[in-house]
């Protein structure tokens, strides 16, 4: 995998809105902390357009994305908001300069469709972090922060979690790959779709209901994408939702039962995702991952 210039004082980046509308409110949290972090910050010209629920049209949020790609002096890209709308652009988008000047491309939810896309297709690795919009939702949370500039700006990155009792102990080594349960679940038979044999699975989801987990996860089972993991981290999964007649197990509960017949170590609640705590992650980076009494996660250095 191929990793993106890290960034330094003075360097140009992009905010754009591949989904769903955001506010100027929205927004200005995000762009006065990546000034304070020296950083020259433009926006795509339809950062506030609004389309019933899109940022814009497809062709104008396309066109803000490929202004961003296709812009040398522009080092990175953050996307402003999930929530739905990537995968209606995904495939009017030209990644030819992307490829040959790769750049960071962050963000979460919804933007699992560029990081899925760009590692199969590009094997150039992505920010899997908190976005502007996150910052507005709740507590500005210093730690997921600072996880991002340490990122971005080329800084080892190493976690220690707390042991969740579901987890399962052992050791994996892999790249790190994956994002939102349910884009992964749209994605599956597309362009789009993941490699994950030998790797390292992460997945977080929002919203959803149980059964719908429930589906997910034998959809990744049955598809063969369980089968030769080397580890399984398992994120957020926030306001999950049932039906009227329960359906009788809950979130984790659903995907430790679905991965209980393989052997590779898995990790429950790691801090990332829908939620205040969204670590930084560099999907395509190889990474350590030992689980035991605490889990550690170190990430290798990149090319």
């Amino acid at each position: 995998m191929k990793t993106p210039d890290y960034l330094t004082g003075g360097d140009r980046v992009a905010v754009v809105a591949p989904a769903r509308s955001v506010t100027v409110r929205q927004v200005e949290t995000f762009i006065r902390i990546l000034t304070d972090w020296d950083l020259e910050v433009i926006t795509g010209p339809h950062l506030y357009s609004m389309y019933h629920q899109f940022a814009g049209t497809d062709d104008e949020r396309a066109s803000d994305v490929q202004m961003m790609l296709d812009d040398p002096s522009v080092k990175a890209i953050f996307c402003a908001r999930g929530g739905y709308g990537t995968v209606r652009i995904i495939d009017r988008l030209d990644f030819t300069t992307f490829a040959l000047q790769p750049k960071w491309i962050a963000g979460f939810s919804d933007v699992t469709v560029f990081h899925s896309h760009i590692h199969r297709h590009f094997g150039i690795e992505t920010l899997h972090a908190t976005m502007p919009y996150s910052l507005t939702q709740g507590d500005i949370d210093p730690a997921s922060l600072e996880s991002l500039r340490k990122a971005l700006f080329g800084s080892e990155l190493e976690y220690e979690v707390t042991a969740h009792t579901l987890n399962r102990q052992g050791h994996g080594e892999g790249i790190i790959t994956g994002g939102n349960l349910s884009m992964l679940y749209s994605l599956s038979g597309t362009p789009s779709d993941i490699d994950t044999r030998g790797k390292i699975l992460v997945i977080e989801d929002v919203d959803e209901y149980l059964y719908h987990i429930d589906r997910m996860m034998l959809n990744l089972k049955r598809s063969g994408k369980l089968d030769q993991l080397s580890g399984l981290v398992v994120g957020g999964m926030t306001d999950m939702k049932d039906n009227e007649v329960p359906f009788g197990k809950e979130a984790y509960d659903i995907i430790a039962e679905t991965v209980s017949g393989y052997g590779y170590p898995v990790c429950f609640d790691f801090p990332c995702g829908h939620q205040d705590k969204n670590l930084a992650l560099i999907l395509g980076r190889k990474v350590t991952m030992d689980v035991g009494e605490k889990v550690h996660l170190l990430f290798h250095s990149g090319e």
